[in-house]
């Protein structure tokens, strides 16, 4: 519903105090409320009791009115409501409310946000929404200086993959061996870090952006001339209009004069213009956030904005909230010494009153339907003995291809489980049709949505009419739609076809009479008149039903959203439906009063908390993902997105792998992930079921001395691992320094089977004496432990014709291989199996230099140089 108005039409008990605001907010976007009788003492004499049960840190924060600040705000420690209880303090202490302004990312953090500054300042009309809803807003009042007009229509991924496409061939740019999606990502890429992408991609030189810098302007003219814009043109429009019109970033700089930003570290270079540029006269800028939970690096998100805020403000107040509400001590213990590893941070507690808890458990399974099988019979006895509820249960995982072996285990149990795997909803055809009409209704410039829908349903305008009318309409550089309107004028159009064409016209010219209905009526009036719901009742019986009950899905949610749509000066509700329905996001599909387990990626599971958490696949090249590990600052982001799965976690965190995973078809070995050697052996206990399936503790396992082999024992985690897997997977190539330290503090474990020798010392070199978690009997004071001797691949881990890794790389190396140094970054270079790709990243020397390569058909592949196949080709 657009940025909502908090409190929407209820009756504000704060005229009183805004009356001392400047008389002329009438010109801009943000409404008045009527006032009405209220204790004003007696409020503020309640917000005074509020403010008793804030911690120190968090009342210093609220407190802070006049000047910039710096909430350095770790895992649940209370944010939100510092953010709430804040903007209630400055309404109490006579600021204006529609002079604050709050903004966050997602969604879901923004309802919060506005419910929660609901229930403390009612009526208050204190803007808070997301970032694109806020320039969304900005910029449909601002439209002319851009070249648009207020019914622009922001595209969603599909209609811009479609106007890049068309782009592509008005440019007459050839694409070789590129994809439309790789220009696509490349345009995307510079705008997220860059107002003028278009000087950004000529900087860049390298021949995919030499292309995309041909393609860009064409595609840019298209937007405009369909009076659209994509997701980064909100932001980039607005950041633009505030560097170039400096009489109205004065006007907007007083009108906003209390500024709020969430999650300040998911900033790119775009939003921190906007928010800078907003904050000059009046630098009452307050942002929150944390550098440790900074993940959003590949979209644009730059951590350095938050890390040097007080270069940007010298005189900037600094708070660090440190007390955590929501997890246990051991969970923290884990999350602490993690994120302690990375070195672009802002060092702070994680502190907490709560219980200690279980220890985490870390789980070594054969193989990866082990791993599922077995975490979902977890979830499934938890369930039946009562102890947890099935919304209790959260599966995390690094990349969406994971959880399909988790979504069958759970299916097997019939556990109700949901996906969050993004907004599918409004990307489903039937619905996207019916958006489509509807935006065309308001926006007749736009030429996506008329090719959508001029033949949908069915009603004789083929692909050559269309091509006819698209090339008519680029001669006359007309819409689509006026070209339709004068069909039979066009030269070497079938009759027929030109009264069709004139005939589809006529229909959204008269719907588009009806727009200032309720979304609900017009919606309904394109159903029927348009033939949409007449062909979906006649198509085959599953896939109709089935599509019909999504249009009927789409109707209550225009119902719903008839219901609570607050009517503003200027404002569509036609216009903020499509808005909502385009900017959704993955998270907004998550019911979390629902009785199902969630399953999501780490990525989205940021904002959110389960009392039962379970991060699976901690293996090398998955987490850290192959791509991050040849670059250090990717490598720490990797190390952040962990930390935030982990601290999602209230009660229960359960940590796994597999000693085997099947990739693109192949059963392959795995080496643990390196963040498992950086975790503390206190705070958990380590199952290792190996690779036969048999339960067993890992325990103290004599380790490789001299010249032996070594054949899997302890590595550092206390499970089995082949060191010559783990090269040829490019782990990590040294232990801790500290490795060999000797313990002497053992706890004895016992378990129904039979318990075997588990060995938390080199586990984790740093942990403390008299801290062990699970583990067995003192080994002899005079043994110590020395680091393990690499040698050759362990037979007992090949079975049959499978290979490891190791042997694998062994084989490759039997052929010439191209000298490591010889390879230059933009270099165009061949793999038998992937094709032709461009180096994109180097790093390191000799047997230790590594390529990263995206190629054409297979996006971004990692190599060690010196094992690898690649060939140069130029």
């Amino acid at each position: 519903m657009g940025m909502d108005q908090v409190g929407g039409h209820q009756r504000s008990p704060f005229d009183s105090v805004r009356a001392m605001a400047h008389d002329d907010r009438s010109d801009g976007p943000w409404p008045t409320l009527e006032p009405t009788e209220l204790d004003l003492d007696e409020w503020r004499r309640s917000l005074l009791a509020r403010l008793e049960l804030l911690t120190p840190s968090q009342r210093e924060a609220v407190e802070h009115i006049s000047g910039p600040m710096l909430v350095l705000a770790g895992p649940g420690s209370g944010k939100t409501r510092v953010m709430t209880h804040r903007i209630a303090y400055l309404v109490a202490h006579g600021v204006p409310a529609w002079q604050i302004v709050a903004l966050t990312f997602t969604n879901k953090a923004a309802d919060e946000l506005k419910h929660r500054i609901h229930q403390l300042v009612p009526g208050a009309d204190v803007w808070a929404g997301t970032f694109h809803r806020f320039c969304g807003r900005l910029l449909r009042r601002y439209a002319n200086l851009v070249g648009l007009d207020e019914s622009f229509t922001i595209y969603d991924r599909d209609d811009q993959k479609r106007l890049l496409k068309e782009s592509v061939r008005l440019a007459g740019v050839e694409l070789f061996h590129y994809t439309e999606d790789q220009i696509g990502q490349v345009i995307g890429h510079v705008k997220n870090r860059s107002f003028d992408p278009q000087q950004a991609l000529e900087e860049l030189g390298d021949p995919l952006s030499a292309l995309a810098a041909r393609v860009y302007p064409v595609y840019a003219r298209r937007m405009i001339e369909c009076n659209a814009v994509d997701f980064d043109d909100m932001l980039i429009h607005v950041a633009r209009l505030l560097a170039e019109q400096p009489d109205l970033r004065r006007t907007l700089d007083a009108r906003m004069r209390y500024l709020l930003v969430d999650e300040y570290q998911d900033t790119n270079s775009v939003q921190y213009a906007i928010v800078r540029a907003l904050s000059v006269d009046h630098p009452n800028l307050v942002v929150t956030g944390d550098p440790d939970q900074s993940i959003y690096g590949w979209r644009g998100a730059d951590i350095t904005n938050i890390l040097e805020f007080e270069r940007d403000f010298p005189r900037a107040k600094v708070v660090r909230l440190e007390q955590n509400f929501r997890s246990t001590q051991r969970i923290l213990a884990v999350a602490d010494q993690l994120i302690a590893n990375n070195q672009r941070r802002r060092h702070k507690a994680l502190l907490t009153s709560n219980p200690e808890g279980s220890p985490v458990r870390l789980t070594h399974y054969p193989d990866h339907r082990d791993e599922a099988e077995q975490v979902a019979e977890h979830i499934a006895q938890r369930i039946a003995a009562g102890d947890r509820r099935a919304n209790d249960f959260a599966i995390f995982y690094r990349v969406n291809s994971l959880s399909r072996s988790f979504e069958m285990a759970l299916r097997k149990r019939s556990i109700p489980y949901q996906v969050v795997q993004g907004f599918e909803f409004f990307e489903r055809r039937e619905v996207k049709d019916v958006l489509s009409y509807l935006s065309l209704l308001i926006n007749p410039r736009n030429d996506i949505a008329f090719e959508r829908v001029v033949n949908s349903p069915a009603r004789g305008i083929g692909k050559t009419t269309v091509e006819k009318l698209r090339q008519h309409a680029a001669d006359q550089r007309l819409p689509l739609l006026d070209v339709a309107r004068s069909a039979t004028t066009i030269p070497r159009l079938a009759a027929r076809s030109a009264k069709l064409a004139q005939k589809f016209a006529q229909l959204i010219d008269s719907l588009s009479l009806k727009v200032h209905q309720s979304v609900e009526e017009i919606l309904g009036l394109v159903l029927s008149e348009s033939g949409l719901r007449e062909a979906l009742e006649n198509t085959d019986a599953t896939e109709g039903e089935d599509r019909l009950a999504n249009i009927d899905e789409l109707l209550n949610a225009a119902r719903e959203f008839d219901e609570a749509f607050v009517d503003r000066e200027g404002e569509s509700p036609l216009e903020s439906f499509l808005e909502q329905a385009v900017l959704a996001s993955d998270v907004d599909a998550l019911e979390t009063e629902t009785e199902r387990v969630t399953l999501m990626t780490l990525h989205a599971a940021k904002g959110l908390e389960f009392p039962s958490v379970f991060i699976v696949a901690i293996e090398d090249n998955i987490l850290p993902h192959a791509r991050a590990k040849s670059d250090e600052a990717q490598l720490e982001e990797e190390r952040r997105l962990l930390f935030v799965g982990i601290t999602r976690a209230r009660e229960e965190l359960h940590l796994s792998r597999a000693h085997y995973r099947t990739q693109r078809g192949s059963v392959t070995p795995t080496a643990p992930s390196e963040f498992l050697l950086e975790l503390p052996r206190e705070s958990m206990e380590c199952l290792d079921l190996g690779v036969d399936g048999h339960f067993r503790l890992r325990g103290r396992t004599q380790r490789a001395r001299g010249d032996e082999d070594f054949h899997g024992g302890v590595d550092g985690e206390g499970f089995h691992v082949d060191r010559q897997a783990w090269d040829a997977y490019d782990g990590v190539d040294e232990l801790p320094e500290d490795w060999d330290r000797q313990r002497s503090d053992e706890t004895v474990v016992t378990t129904d089977d039979d318990a075997v020798d588990f060995d938390p010392d080199s586990w984790d070199s740093s942990a403390p004496s008299g801290a062990a978690s699970v583990g067995r009997g003192p080994a002899s004071s005079n043994s110590t432990p020395q680091r393990p001797v690499r040698s050759k691949v362990a037979p007992s881990l090949v079975a049959g014709k499978l290979q490891t890794a190791a042997q694998m790389a062994g084989e490759e190396g039997e052929a010439k291989k191209a000298d490591p140094e010889s390879f230059r970054f933009k270099q165009l270079v061949l793999h038998p199996e992937y094709g032709t790709g461009t180096i994109v990243a180097l790093s390191g020397s000799g047997a230790k230099r590594v390529a990263t390569v995206k190629f054409v058909s297979h996006g971004e592949k990692t190599f060690r140089l010196a094992f690898s196949p690649l060939t140069p080709i130029g």
